[in-house]
């Protein structure tokens, strides 16, 4: 009988535990969610000045009044490439509304080069201004590489064509092959090369192997990663879709024509 009850007491006494744990789990996660959202935020924001080239001027306590004082936040419709008022830049979650089929747009096959499904009908862009007009234009950009979605931002200068920066904020590649998507020295590689042929063409991408210097397409034509043919290929899927007519391309030529 003592057995019996001493089976039962470890039962209760861990059944309670059990309970005392997750209740100090569940509140704490509760409790830190305003923190987590504000850092999340923050991180985001980031990432937009850094693909800008302006992280590096700016330190961690300046991020939010830098971005507040030099960068617009518009909401684009991407089938009309116009702005649009249709939702709130502030509250708009533009991930969500990529899942969301009553918000987006099913890609056919054909269109689908980024393999990302679904495609938003509201895209949010990102303005850097300065004395003399806009400076750079930061364009959100997803696709699938190897494992996982990567999601990024693509800027471009004034020109809407010279690129001035590009970097991914969370992904789910394979550490020192596809991970290398991080790597400062293989992004350095994106500025200054061009995104768009003299006939408007989608010529920016990733080779295989290394890019020739002396080659007339080195001027949009950026190194693949050694040992990660498929996140390669889908970071220069995802800048073809982006940058082509299901993406920025409508928004792009009318901001070229003053259309916007």
């Amino acid at each position: 009988m003592a057995s019996n009850e001493s089976i039962k007491k470890t039962i209760t006494v861990t059944l309670l535990l059990c309970i005392v744990c997750s209740v100090v789990v569940s509140t704490a996660a509760v409790l830190l969610r305003p923190t987590q959202d504000v850092n999340k935020a923050l991180d985001f924001k980031r990432n937009v000045l850094a693909a800008a080239g302006l992280l590096d001027k700016t330190d961690k306590d300046s991020v939010e009044s830098v971005f507040a004082e030099r960068v617009s936040v518009q909401v684009v419709d991407l089938a009309t490439g116009k702005y649009t008022d249709a939702v709130d830049p502030d509250n708009y979650d533009q991930r969500k509304a990529s899942k969301d089929s009553s918000r987006s747009k099913r890609l056919t096959a054909s269109e689908d080069i980024a393999n990302i499904s679904r495609r938003e009908e509201y895209a949010l862009v990102y303005l850097i201004e300065g004395d003399a007009g806009l400076e750079t234009l930061v364009l959100p950009v997803r696709g699938y590489g190897l494992w996982s979605t990567l999601y990024g931002f693509l800027a471009l200068d004034a020109d809407l064509n010279t690129v001035r920066g590009l970097g991914f904020y969370e992904h789910g590649e394979t550490p020192g092959l596809g991970g290398e998507v991080d790597n400062p020295s293989w992004i350095a590689q994106w500025q200054g090369k061009s995104a768009y042929d003299s006939d408007g063409n989608v010529e920016l991408t990733v080779i295989k192997g290394k890019v020739d210097p002396n080659s007339s397409e080195a001027g949009h034509q950026i190194d693949g990663l050694s040992g990660a043919t498929l996140t390669s290929r889908g970071v220069a899927n995802l800048i073809h879709f982006w940058l082509g007519d299901n993406g920025y391309k409508p928004y792009l030529t009318n901001m070229k024509n003053g259309e916007v």
